[in-house]
C-alpha cells in the first residue's frame, strides 16, 4: 500500500507543479542568481530542485598572491607584482594530488595550490624561457618515472611545454611540441590554446585555426598527424551547395564560400582513455559534444540511431537575467571519476551535468557581468572538478567560483551511480528521495522503471516509462509483461481456446443437421 501511496503522490505533486509553471515563473532561490530547471521528456524547460548551491568564490587574494609582495615570503617576486588574476583561461585539478593549476593567461604565469586554493606555487617560466600567454593546462604522473608531468600550451610562444615538477618546487624542461614541419600540416601558425596526454604520453592539442581535429605528437615530440576532426554541419546551405557543385563550372565552384568543419574548443579525457571534445560555434549541432576511442570515431554518433543531444535544447528564454534567446557556445568539459561529464556554456554561464551515459543530472550557473553579483559569471572560461565540487574560472571577474551539493545533489548522484552500475534495485531508495523532493524529474522515473523491470514488476515498470515518456524501456516492458502475462494464464487460456474449438465444432454439426437454421445473410 505504501508504494501505491508514493506513486499517488507523486503524480498528484507532478500535477501541481504543472499547473503553477503555466501561472508563474520561477523564482530563484534567495542565495542563488539562477533559476534552476531542467527538460522534461518533450524537451521544454521546467522547474527543477537545485543540485547544487554557490559555496564562495576565491580571488588571488584568497588565494594568497599577496605573498608575491612580501620579502619574507618564499613566493615573493617583487614589490609592484600583480597578486589578482587576470583573463585566466584554464583551470586544472590533479586528482592525486588534490592540487589546482590556474593558467593565469593574462600574467603569463602558472599558479599552483592546494584543494583549499592555498599558494603552493608560481611559474613564470621554464628553465628560464618565459611564459607568453600560457592558456591550456594538463598535469599527470609519468609511468616512466616518479616525476609529475606539467603540460602547458604556451600560446604566444606557439609551443605546448613539458615539465616536470621539480623537488625545489619548479618546473623543469622535459619537451618542447612546436610547429610540426611535414607537409601534412598546411597552417603557417602554431597557437595551441589546449592540452591533453595519454597514458602513453601522447600529446593532443587545440590550435588556433586548424579545423582538422586536434594536432597529435608521439611521447618522443614528433607529429603523428590529426585527431578527431568535427564533420561539416549540415544545413540547407551546404546541402543547395552540395548540389550546386555537382552542375557548376571551375570558376563557380572557385568562387564558393568552401564548406569546413568547426575546430573545437576544448577537451578532457577520462581514465579509460576516451577524449571528451566541446565545439563552441554558435549553433553548432553536429559534433556538439564528442566521446572519441584511441581512432577518433565518435562513440555518440546520432547517425548510429541513437540521440544525442548537449547543452540547452532549445532557445527558450528562461532565465530574468538575460532575458533573451542565446546561442550555444560550449566551451569547456570536464569527465570526474564516476564518469560523470560537466559541460559549460561561455554564452550562458550555465554547467550542464551529465552522467556517463549522457543523460542530463542537472544545470546550474548563470551569466551576468554585474561585478558585485556573487557567483554568477562574466567570462567563464574552464570547469573542473573534485570529489562532487565544480569549479568555474571567470577570465572576466578574476575568480573561481566554487560550487558544492545540496541534499537533493547528493541523493541525484547516489542513485544515478548506482544506475550506471546497473543496479538498478539498490538505487530505489535514492531515487524515492529524489522523487520526494522533484516530481518531475525525469530520470527518477526512468530509474524507477529500470529497477521494477529488473525485479519484474512490469506493470509497475510500465506506469514509470509512461510517466518519463520512455519510448523503448516502455517497448521491453510491454513484451515482458505479455510475455509474463501468457505464462501465469497459459492453462486457462488454452482451456477457452478448446471450449472455443469445441463449440464451433458442434455449432457445425448442429448445423448440419438442420437444427440450427442459418439464414443467407448470415451465410454471406
Amino acid at each position: 500500500m505504501s508504494a501505491i501511496r508514493k506513486k499517488i503522490k507523486r503524480i498528484l505533486t507532478l500535477a501541481l507543479t504543472a499547473s503553477l509553471c503555466s501561472v508563474m515563473t520561477i523564482t530563484a532561490l534567495a542565495d542563488e542568481p539562477y533559476n534552476s530547471y531542467s527538460y522534461d521528456s518533450w524537451e521544454e524547460p521546467i522547474p527543477s530542485q537545485s543540485a547544487y548551491r554557490i559555496s564562495k568564490t576565491i580571488t588571488g587574494e584568497e588565494i594568497g598572491l599577496t605573498q608575491l609582495r612580501d620579502p619574507s615570503s618564499p613566493f615573493f617576486v617583487s614589490e609592484d607584482a600583480v597578486v589578482t588574476l587576470s583573463g585566466a583561461k584554464d583551470l586544472f585539478c590533479d586528482d592525486d594530488s588534490r592540487e589546482f593549476w590556474i593558467a593565469d593567461t593574462g600574467n603569463n604565469r602558472i599558479i599552483r595550490t592546494n584543494e583549499d586554493f592555498k599558494l603552493l606555487g608560481v611559474y613564470y617560466d621554464v628553465d628560464g624561457s618565459t611564459f607568453n600567454e600560457p592558456m591550456g593546462l594538463y598535469v599527470k604522473n609519468s609511468i616512466y618515472s616518479a616525476d609529475k608531468m606539467v603540460y602547458i600550451a604556451d600560446n604566444k610562444n606557439s609551443r605546448v611545454v613539458k615539465a616536470k615538477l621539480t623537488t625545489d618546487n619548479k618546473l623543469s624542461m622535459v619537451l618542447e611540441y612546436t610547429k610540426p614541419e611535414e607537409a601534412l600540416y598546411t597552417q603557417s601558425t602554431f597557437n595551441p590554446s589546449k592540452v591533453i596526454a595519454d597514458n602513453a604520453e601522447n600529446v593532443y592539442a587545440v590550435v588556433t585555426s586548424v579545423n582538422t581535429g586536434a594536432v597529435q605528437f608521439s611521447r618522443d615530440g614528433s607529429f603523428t598527424g590529426f585527431y578527431g576532426a568535427n564533420r561539416v554541419e549540415v544545413t540547407a546551405k551546404v546541402i543547395a551547395q552540395t548540389l550546386w557543385r555537382k552542375i557548376a563550372s571551375n570558376d563557380q565552384i572557385s568562387a564558393m564560400e568552401r564548406n569546413v568543419p568547426a575546430e573545437y574548443n576544448n577537451f578532457d579525457i577520462d581514465s579509460d582513455g576516451f577524449i571528451y571534445t566541446v565545439t563552441e560555434k554558435g549553433n553548432t549541432s553536429t559534433d556538439a559534444v564528442k566521446k572519441l576511442n584511441s581512432a577518433g570515431y565518435n562513440i555518440w554518433d546520432n547517425n548510429a540511431g541513437n540521440e544525442y543531444k548537449f547543452g540547452d535544447i532549445t532557445d527558450a528564454v528562461w532565465d530574468s537575467v538575460s532575458n533573451k534567446k542565446h546561442n550555444k557556445m560550449l566551451t569547456d568539459i570536464v569527465v570526474d571519476k564516476t564518469g560523470r561529464m560537466n559541460v559549460l556554456d561561455f554564452e550562458t554561464g550555465r554547467v550542464f551535468q551529465y552522467d556517463k551515459n549522457a543523460n542530463l543530472i542537472c544545470i546550474f550557473g548563470t551569466k551576468n557581468s554585474t561585478a558585485d553579483q556573487r557567483g554568477s559569471f562574466s567570462q567563464p572560461n574552464a570547469v573542473e572538478t573534485l570529489g562532487e565540487n565544480v569549479y568555474v574560472i571567470d577570465g572576466a571577474k578574476n575568480d573561481i567560483t566554487v560550487f558544492t551539493t545540496t541534499t537533493f545533489g547528493q541523493q541525484v548522484h547516489k542513485a544515478v551511480v548506482l544506475y550506471d552500475e546497473g543496479k538498478y534495485t539498490d538505487a530505489v531508495p535514492y531515487w524515492n528521495n529524489v522523487m520526494d523532493r522533484d516530481g518531475l524529474y525525469t530520470l527518477g522515473y526512468i530509474g524507477l522503471g529500470k529497477a521494477s523491470l529488473n525485479q519484474e514488476k512490469y506493470n509497475d515498470a510500465l506506469d514509470y516509462f509512461k510517466l518519463a515518456y520512455d519510448r523503448d524501456d516502455y517497448d521491453k516492458a510491454f513484451k515482458y509483461a505479455r510475455q509474463d502475462f501468457l505464462r501465469d494464464h497459459f492453462v486457462a487460456i488454452i482451456i477457452i481456446i478448446a471450449v472455443l474449438v469445441v463449440l464451433l465444432i458442434v455449432r457445425k454439426v448442429l448445423i448440419n443437421k438442420g437444427i440450427i437454421v442459418i439464414h443467407e445473410r448470415e451465410r454471406i
